[in-house]
């Protein structure tokens, strides 16, 4: 989680130095989400995931050198530069993105785990969303088609409580997300996305319940993120007190306060945590600098077949 948080911490500074351009979407306060959900994946399984994914993808193991060389736009990149921040990929590790439609990898992640029900393969796929996709017509058909084939999917949705600047409140006339998905005949749970080994605990059940046959799991992380939507956000449509209240909760601290209450971190173990983080970060941040850009002659590359026909 620190190393996530830290890598969002330098991508504000590579963004306000114009080093990062386009959209960039931070999930700082949402750490415990990628952290405690992946770690109840196996390599096997696939993650699909929206534009919200550093996190993501630091936790499934893409380097973090990386994942910066892709915001740079430099074709080292996980994505060869083509993506940048809302489009990271790494097929080799089964991360299938990065889709920057709201909804929009839903279907992608019911297929994949149609792919594997058909196959007999004993894996999953994970779909990360956010609150927003309920308003959408994906969600909702990705739920009933994946209850109706038991397939392998296991839908995480990041309740962060606002879809770009609107509340929840002001968008759905029931906000128990948990107990709508559950009306399409699958479980679901309702989860402190706040505590990542609340996430951990909730998120190795459900996988192993999909990986024995039962069908669909759908959880609901209640989490918030501590910046804005994007950093083109000015974030006026949140009171100040009710981040500092989220705040209050912040997942990193929660867990730190609970190892040293275990004897399990002290200051100086936490310091020479911080200290190796920041030393391969700033390695990770020089090398993707140094990752050349795509030459003009490879612009349609990947858009045309090598015949000249357009693809």
């Amino acid at each position: 989680m620190l190393r996530i948080r830290r890598f969002e911490e330098r991508c504000v500074e590579l963004y306000s130095s114009g080093e990062i351009r386009g959209f960039v979407h931070l999930c700082i306060g949402e750490e415990a989400v990628s952290v405690g959900v992946n770690r109840a994946l196996t390599p096997e399984d696939a993650v699909v995931t929206t534009y919200r994914e550093h996190g993501h993808a630091l936790a499934r193991g893409i380097p973090a050198e990386a994942v910066f060389a892709e915001m740079l736009g430099r074709v080292t990149g996980c994505s060869h530069g083509r993506g940048g921040s809302m489009h990271l990929f790494d097929a080799a590790r089964r991360f299938y993105g990065g889709h920057g439609i709201v909804a929009g990898g839903l279907p992608v992640a019911a297929g994949l785990a149609l792919a594997d029900r058909m196959r007999d393969e004993p894996r999953l796929a994970c779909c990360f969303f956010g609150d927003g996709a309920f308003a959408e017509g994906e969600f909702h058909e990705t739920a009933n088609l994946a209850a109706l084939w038991d397939l392998p999917l296991l839908m995480v949705c990041e309740n962060n409580l606002y879809a770009m600047g609107t509340p929840l409140t002001r968008e759905h006339a029931q906000i128990d997300l948990a107990a709508r998905a559950a009306s399409y005949g699958m479980v679901a749970w309702a989860v402190d996305g706040m505590d990542v080994l609340a996430v951990e605990h909730a998120a190795r059940r459900a996988a192993q319940a999909v990986r024995e046959g039962g069908g669909p799991y759908f959880l609901e992380l209640r989490t918030y993120r501590f910046r804005a939507h994007s950093m083109y956000d000015p974030d006026l449509y949140r009171d100040k007190a009710e981040i500092e209240e989220w705040k209050q909760r912040d997942p990193i601290t929660r867990l730190a306060d609970r190892l040293r209450a275990d004897g399990g971190l002290d200051d100086d173990g936490l310091q020479l945590v911080e200290k190796e983080i920041a030393e391969e970060l700033d390695r990770a941040a020089e090398q993707a600098r140094k990752g050349g850009l795509e030459p003009v002659e490879d612009l349609l590359r990947f858009v045309r077949t090598p015949t000249g026909e357009p693809s």
